[in-house]
Protein backbone atom coordinates (compact mmCIF):
# COMPACT_ATOMS: atom_id res chain seq x y z
CA UNK A 1 0.00 0.00 0.00
CA UNK A 2 3.09 1.90 0.93
CA UNK A 3 4.42 1.87 -2.35
CA UNK A 4 1.24 2.17 -4.46
CA UNK A 5 0.48 6.06 -2.28
CA UNK A 6 4.22 6.85 -3.15
CA UNK A 7 3.70 6.09 -7.19
CA UNK A 8 0.31 8.27 -6.66
CA UNK A 9 2.36 11.44 -5.35
CA UNK A 10 5.10 10.83 -7.83
CA UNK A 11 2.68 10.90 -10.50
CA UNK A 12 0.50 14.03 -9.05
CA UNK A 13 3.75 15.69 -8.65
CA UNK A 14 5.19 14.70 -12.33
CA UNK A 15 1.65 16.12 -13.90
CA UNK A 16 1.76 19.45 -11.23
CA UNK A 17 5.89 20.01 -12.68
CA UNK A 18 4.77 19.79 -16.42
CA UNK A 19 2.01 22.20 -15.72
CA UNK A 20 4.38 25.04 -14.39
CA UNK A 21 6.91 24.18 -16.90
CA UNK A 22 5.04 25.30 -19.46
CA UNK A 23 6.53 26.94 -22.52
CA UNK A 24 4.34 29.94 -23.30
CA UNK A 25 5.70 31.35 -26.33
CA UNK A 26 4.66 28.41 -28.03
CA UNK A 27 0.99 28.57 -26.99
CA UNK A 28 -1.40 30.32 -29.01
CA UNK A 29 -4.99 30.32 -28.00
CA UNK A 30 -8.35 31.85 -30.05
CA UNK A 31 -10.88 33.75 -27.94
CA UNK A 32 -14.14 32.97 -29.10
CA UNK A 33 -17.28 35.16 -28.31
CA UNK A 34 -20.00 34.41 -30.44
CA UNK A 35 -23.67 35.04 -28.90
CA UNK A 36 -26.40 33.34 -30.65
CA UNK A 37 -29.92 34.68 -30.45
CA UNK A 38 -30.77 35.60 -26.44
CA UNK A 39 -29.23 36.76 -23.66
CA UNK A 40 -25.51 38.23 -24.36
CA UNK A 41 -23.52 38.64 -21.36
CA UNK A 42 -21.75 42.08 -20.37
CA UNK A 43 -18.88 40.36 -19.29
CA UNK A 44 -17.56 39.16 -22.88
CA UNK A 45 -15.32 42.20 -23.48
CA UNK A 46 -13.87 41.97 -19.71
CA UNK A 47 -13.23 38.79 -20.09
CA UNK A 48 -11.49 39.19 -23.47
CA UNK A 49 -9.58 42.33 -22.03
CA UNK A 50 -8.16 39.81 -18.81
CA UNK A 51 -7.15 37.36 -21.42
CA UNK A 52 -5.22 39.42 -23.43
CA UNK A 53 -3.33 40.74 -20.17
CA UNK A 54 -2.53 37.34 -19.43
CA UNK A 55 -1.05 36.60 -23.16
CA UNK A 56 1.26 39.92 -22.45
CA UNK A 57 2.06 38.64 -18.75
CA UNK A 58 3.01 35.11 -19.84
CA UNK A 59 3.62 35.94 -23.15
CA UNK A 60 1.60 33.97 -25.77
CA UNK A 61 -0.14 34.89 -28.42
CA UNK A 62 -4.26 35.60 -27.82
CA UNK A 63 -6.45 35.61 -31.16
CA UNK A 64 -10.04 36.63 -30.42
CA UNK A 65 -13.05 36.80 -32.73
CA UNK A 66 -16.69 36.59 -32.36
CA UNK A 67 -17.25 35.66 -36.20
CA UNK A 68 -18.07 31.69 -36.98
CA UNK A 69 -16.12 31.79 -40.34
CA UNK A 70 -13.00 31.37 -38.17
CA UNK A 71 -14.58 27.63 -37.54
CA UNK A 72 -12.86 25.98 -40.34
CA UNK A 73 -9.71 23.16 -39.66
CA UNK A 74 -7.20 25.10 -41.68
CA UNK A 75 -7.39 28.13 -39.22
CA UNK A 76 -7.71 26.27 -36.37
CA UNK A 77 -4.85 24.36 -36.50
CA UNK A 78 -3.08 27.16 -35.55
CA UNK A 79 -3.82 26.62 -31.74
CA UNK A 80 -3.37 25.16 -28.74
CA UNK A 81 -6.68 25.80 -27.39
CA UNK A 82 -10.09 27.68 -27.92
CA UNK A 83 -11.62 29.64 -25.03
CA UNK A 84 -15.48 30.05 -25.34
CA UNK A 85 -15.97 33.27 -23.24
CA UNK A 86 -19.43 33.13 -22.26
CA UNK A 87 -21.10 32.27 -25.28
CA UNK A 88 -24.47 31.23 -25.44
CA UNK A 89 -27.02 29.29 -27.97
CA UNK A 90 -26.02 28.75 -31.55
CA UNK A 91 -22.47 30.45 -32.01
CA UNK A 92 -21.70 28.14 -35.43
CA UNK A 93 -23.52 29.39 -38.52
CA UNK A 94 -23.29 26.19 -40.36
CA UNK A 95 -22.59 22.21 -40.18
CA UNK A 96 -19.84 22.33 -41.54
CA UNK A 97 -18.10 24.85 -39.24
CA UNK A 98 -19.11 22.30 -36.29
CA UNK A 99 -17.54 19.29 -37.94
CA UNK A 100 -14.59 21.73 -38.06
CA UNK A 101 -14.56 22.44 -34.23
CA UNK A 102 -15.27 18.81 -33.65
CA UNK A 103 -12.48 17.47 -35.91
CA UNK A 104 -10.10 19.56 -34.01
CA UNK A 105 -11.18 18.59 -31.04
CA UNK A 106 -10.54 14.43 -32.26
CA UNK A 107 -7.33 16.05 -33.52
CA UNK A 108 -6.13 16.70 -29.70
CA UNK A 109 -7.47 19.94 -29.14
CA UNK A 110 -7.70 22.02 -26.03
CA UNK A 111 -10.93 23.93 -25.00
CA UNK A 112 -11.34 26.41 -21.68
CA UNK A 113 -15.06 27.25 -21.27
CA UNK A 114 -16.51 29.88 -19.02
CA UNK A 115 -19.65 30.66 -17.64
CA UNK A 116 -22.34 30.37 -19.46
CA UNK A 117 -20.53 27.91 -22.23
CA UNK A 118 -22.95 25.57 -20.60
CA UNK A 119 -25.60 27.08 -22.70
CA UNK A 120 -23.73 26.75 -26.31
CA UNK A 121 -25.07 24.57 -28.60
CA UNK A 122 -27.89 23.52 -26.92
CA UNK A 123 -29.38 21.30 -29.89
CA UNK A 124 -25.95 19.51 -30.25
CA UNK A 125 -25.30 16.08 -28.60
CA UNK A 126 -21.81 15.99 -29.37
CA UNK A 127 -20.76 19.44 -28.49
CA UNK A 128 -23.04 18.89 -24.72
CA UNK A 129 -20.92 15.41 -23.96
CA UNK A 130 -17.96 17.46 -24.87
CA UNK A 131 -18.80 20.31 -21.78
CA UNK A 132 -20.01 17.60 -19.88
CA UNK A 133 -23.62 18.76 -20.03
CA UNK A 134 -25.93 21.85 -21.00
CA UNK A 135 -27.61 24.52 -18.87
CA UNK A 136 -30.68 24.15 -17.02
CA UNK A 137 -31.13 26.58 -14.29
CA UNK A 138 -29.23 28.87 -12.39
CA UNK A 139 -29.99 30.57 -8.73
CA UNK A 140 -30.09 34.54 -8.49
CA UNK A 141 -27.15 36.11 -8.33
CA UNK A 142 -25.80 35.86 -4.84
CA UNK A 143 -22.83 35.45 -2.40
CA UNK A 144 -22.53 31.28 -1.51
CA UNK A 145 -19.29 29.04 -1.52
CA UNK A 146 -17.59 26.74 -3.78
CA UNK A 147 -15.74 23.94 -2.56
CA UNK A 148 -12.61 22.60 -3.70
CA UNK A 149 -13.07 18.68 -4.15
CA UNK A 150 -10.17 17.97 -5.93
CA UNK A 151 -6.74 20.12 -3.89
CA UNK A 152 -4.07 17.59 -5.96
CA UNK A 153 -5.14 18.77 -9.04
CA UNK A 154 -2.69 21.54 -10.67
CA UNK A 155 -5.93 24.20 -12.28
CA UNK A 156 -6.81 24.66 -8.27
CA UNK A 157 -3.59 25.40 -6.91
CA UNK A 158 -3.80 28.17 -4.33
CA UNK A 159 -7.21 28.81 -4.33
CA UNK A 160 -9.11 29.11 -1.29
CA UNK A 161 -10.56 25.65 -0.26
CA UNK A 162 -13.94 27.34 0.02
CA UNK A 163 -14.46 30.05 -1.98
CA UNK A 164 -17.12 32.44 -0.87
CA UNK A 165 -17.83 35.09 -3.64
CA UNK A 166 -20.50 36.38 -5.60
CA UNK A 167 -21.75 34.72 -8.81
CA UNK A 168 -24.67 31.90 -10.34
CA UNK A 169 -25.28 28.46 -8.77
CA UNK A 170 -25.46 26.98 -12.36
CA UNK A 171 -27.24 23.71 -12.99
CA UNK A 172 -27.33 21.58 -15.83
CA UNK A 173 -28.88 18.48 -17.14
CA UNK A 174 -27.93 16.04 -19.87
CA UNK A 175 -24.59 15.53 -17.80
CA UNK A 176 -22.03 13.05 -19.15
CA UNK A 177 -21.02 11.31 -16.69
CA UNK A 178 -17.45 10.89 -17.72
CA UNK A 179 -16.30 14.37 -15.97
CA UNK A 180 -14.16 15.09 -13.39
CA UNK A 181 -15.12 17.39 -10.94
CA UNK A 182 -12.54 19.48 -8.99
CA UNK A 183 -14.71 22.32 -7.63
CA UNK A 184 -18.39 22.20 -6.20
CA UNK A 185 -21.44 24.79 -5.58
CA UNK A 186 -22.18 24.54 -1.92
CA UNK A 187 -26.01 23.81 -2.45
CA UNK A 188 -26.69 24.43 1.25
CA UNK A 189 -25.03 28.16 1.22
CA UNK A 190 -27.77 29.39 -1.25
CA UNK A 191 -30.55 31.93 0.03
CA UNK A 192 -33.56 29.89 0.37
CA UNK A 193 -35.21 32.21 1.78
CA UNK A 194 -37.93 32.63 -0.94
CA UNK A 195 -40.14 29.36 -1.30
CA UNK A 196 -39.98 29.68 -5.45
CA UNK A 197 -36.27 29.72 -5.35
CA UNK A 198 -35.55 26.97 -2.51
CA UNK A 199 -38.42 24.97 -4.71
CA UNK A 200 -36.14 25.76 -8.05
CA UNK A 201 -32.81 24.97 -6.08
CA UNK A 202 -34.19 21.05 -5.02
CA UNK A 203 -35.99 20.26 -8.71
CA UNK A 204 -32.43 21.53 -10.38
CA UNK A 205 -29.90 19.93 -7.66
CA UNK A 206 -31.32 16.74 -8.77
CA UNK A 207 -30.05 13.54 -7.61
CA UNK A 208 -26.89 15.37 -5.52
CA UNK A 209 -27.37 16.48 -2.01
CA UNK A 210 -25.19 19.45 -0.56
CA UNK A 211 -22.69 19.78 -3.63
CA UNK A 212 -23.16 20.21 -7.09
CA UNK A 213 -20.36 20.40 -10.11
CA UNK A 214 -18.98 23.96 -10.67
CA UNK A 215 -15.48 23.83 -12.60
CA UNK A 216 -14.29 20.18 -14.09
CA UNK A 217 -12.39 18.44 -17.14
CA UNK A 218 -13.38 15.91 -19.19
CA UNK A 219 -10.48 14.25 -21.59
CA UNK A 220 -13.56 13.47 -24.27
CA UNK A 221 -12.87 12.22 -28.43
CA UNK A 222 -9.82 12.78 -28.16
CA UNK A 223 -9.43 16.22 -26.78
CA UNK A 224 -8.83 18.02 -23.31
CA UNK A 225 -11.79 20.09 -21.71
CA UNK A 226 -11.99 22.70 -18.80
CA UNK A 227 -14.97 24.36 -17.78
CA UNK A 228 -15.95 26.68 -15.46
CA UNK A 229 -19.47 28.04 -14.86
CA UNK A 230 -18.45 30.64 -12.41
CA UNK A 231 -17.55 34.25 -13.97
CA UNK A 232 -21.01 36.12 -14.40
CA UNK A 233 -19.64 39.33 -13.15
CA UNK A 234 -17.91 41.53 -15.11
CA UNK A 235 -15.73 42.45 -12.07
CA UNK A 236 -14.35 38.92 -11.98
CA UNK A 237 -12.45 39.61 -14.59
CA UNK A 238 -9.97 41.76 -12.35
CA UNK A 239 -10.00 40.08 -9.17
CA UNK A 240 -6.81 38.13 -8.58
CA UNK A 241 -8.57 35.04 -7.16
CA UNK A 242 -10.86 34.71 -10.25
CA UNK A 243 -8.25 35.90 -12.86
CA UNK A 244 -5.93 33.12 -11.08
CA UNK A 245 -8.46 30.53 -11.45
CA UNK A 246 -8.73 31.14 -14.92
CA UNK A 247 -5.03 31.22 -15.72
CA UNK A 248 -4.80 27.70 -13.76
CA UNK A 249 -7.49 26.24 -16.13
CA UNK A 250 -5.74 27.78 -19.44
CA UNK A 251 -2.41 26.19 -18.12
CA UNK A 252 -4.12 23.27 -17.62
CA UNK A 253 -5.02 22.91 -20.62
CA UNK A 254 -1.62 23.77 -22.47
CA UNK A 255 -0.25 21.64 -20.51
CA UNK A 256 -2.30 18.88 -21.77
CA UNK A 257 -1.80 19.52 -25.77
CA UNK A 258 0.72 17.30 -27.26
CA UNK A 259 0.08 18.71 -31.01
CA UNK A 260 -3.07 18.05 -33.13
CA UNK A 261 -2.84 14.48 -35.57
CA UNK A 262 -5.86 15.39 -38.24
CA UNK A 263 -5.45 11.82 -39.21
CA UNK A 264 -7.58 10.85 -35.98
CA UNK A 265 -10.41 12.96 -36.76
CA UNK A 266 -12.88 10.47 -37.95
CA UNK A 267 -16.05 11.85 -37.61
CA UNK A 268 -17.62 12.69 -41.29
CA UNK A 269 -21.09 14.79 -39.82
CA UNK A 270 -21.27 16.80 -36.93
CA UNK A 271 -23.19 14.09 -35.07
CA UNK A 272 -21.35 10.93 -36.17
CA UNK A 273 -21.64 8.15 -33.46
CA UNK A 274 -18.31 8.72 -30.99
CA UNK A 275 -16.13 5.94 -30.88
CA UNK A 276 -15.47 4.89 -27.21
Amino acid sequence: MKRIACLIILLVSIQVHAQENINWKKIKVLVYTKNGAGYVHDNIPDAVKCIQGLGKQYDFIVDTSREASVMTEANLKQYTLLIFASTNNDVFDTDKQRLAFRHYIEAGGGFVGIHSVTGTERNWKWFKMMLGGTFAWHAKFQKFSIKVIDASHPSVKGLPKTWIKEDECYFGKELYPGIKVLMAHDITSLDTSDSAQKELIIKNAGGYAELYPAVWTNDFDGGHTWVTVLGHDKKDYSDPVYVQHLLQGIRFIAGAFKGLDFTKAYADSRDTPVRW
